[in-house]
This record gives C-alpha cells, structure tokens and sequence, in this order.
C-alpha cells in the first residue's frame, strides 16, 4: 500500500499520528477528526490523501510490517557468520527487540485482527500477508539449516512466536520470548 502511493509530508504526518493513536488506543476508539487535528491537516486533506479510514488503517499496517520486516532481516542478517540454525533463533532476538521497542500493547496486527470483523477490510490482508510472511521467512530459514521438515518446524515456531508475543504483552510469563526461543533451540536440534 505505501509502497504504490507517494506520500506528500502531510499524509506522512497523518500516517504516523494514525500509526501511534491506532495501536495505543486501538482502531475503532479513534477518528479521523483527532488524527487530522493532531496531525495538524484538515479531515478533508486526509481523505484526499487516503481516500477512507479504513484504507489508512490499511496503509498504517502495512507502514508498519515494513519496518519489522525491516527489523528481523537487520538483526538476523548483522551477526555474521553463524550456523543456519543460529539464524533461525536470531528471529527470536529481534522479537524480543521488537517487543521491548515496539509493542509494549502486544502485536498490533493481532490488536487489529480482533478489531476488523469485515473480512474484506483492506487491514485484513495485510495482516494475513505479515503472517504469511513470517512462516515463509521461518521456512527458509529451515530449509537453509537443512532440517528435515522446514514446514513442519516453520509452523511449530510461528506458533512460539505468536504465543511468546502474546504472553510477554500480558506480563503472563517473564521472560516469554526466551522461554520460547530455548524451545524452537530444542525442536531445530530434534529436526
């Protein structure tokens, strides 16, 4: 979405006051007439910008996959030479780091997934591509480490992750996403 639309400083600042205000305060508790007046735009700049709230929230959360895409291949990709198996539980690490930095609300595409009951809101699809895009990335990952089932193992440590992302915004389990990484360790070594 942001990648096929150029973006004027204005609609910039609207979409990062929405990203802040939507993942604080969650999608529907926020209107466009407080992201326009704390983005200091008139509602109608933001629709001609972005056409519709929920194309913006659409926009807010594929801005946002950007950067943790971004995020995970800076981390898994700057620690030089390792094992492929290390590089799976380097994902692991930038998820903490993500947290800690990031999501200190839980995983703002699951916050949002809860929120979008409309199945053809354009944030659904965003959010299925992110997690589409972290089993893929978590495959290939197995497949460079030679394990032998990367989809099985790709799907048991989305399924870590998730959890881990989950229980660390509850305060559930300290330590959630160490906890989870010293299994996927387990389950690459039984792979």
């Amino acid at each position: 979405m942001t990648e096929d639309l150029t973006l004027t400083p204005a609609a910039e600042r609207v979409l990062e006051v929405a990203g802040k205000l939507f993942y604080e305060n969650g999608i529907h508790a926020v209107g466009v007439e407080a992201i326009a007046s704390e983005a200091g735009v008139t509602k109608k700049t933001l629709y001609d910008r972005f056409g519709s709230k929920d194309a913006l929230v659409g926009h807010y959360l594929r801005r946002r996959d950007e950067r943790y895409r971004e995020h995970v291949a800076t981390v898994v990709g700057k620690r030089g030479r390792i094992t492929p198996a290390r590089r799976i539980l380097l994902v692991f690490d930038a998820q903490e780091e993500w947290i800690s930095t990031e999501n200190s609300r839980g995983c703002a595409f699951v916050n949002a997934q809860a929120e979008l009951t409309d199945a053809t809101h354009p944030g659904r699809e965003v959010i299925r591509e992110q997690k589409q895009w972290l089993l893929d990335y978590l495959r290939t990952l197995a497949r460079q480490a030679g394990v032998r089932n990367p989809r099985k193992l790709a799907t048991s440590l989305l399924m870590l992750l998730e959890g881990a992302t989950v229980t660390a915004s509850l305060g559930v389990v300290p330590g959630a996403v160490g906890n989870a990484k010293e299994v996927a360790r387990q389950l690459i070594e039984s792979s």
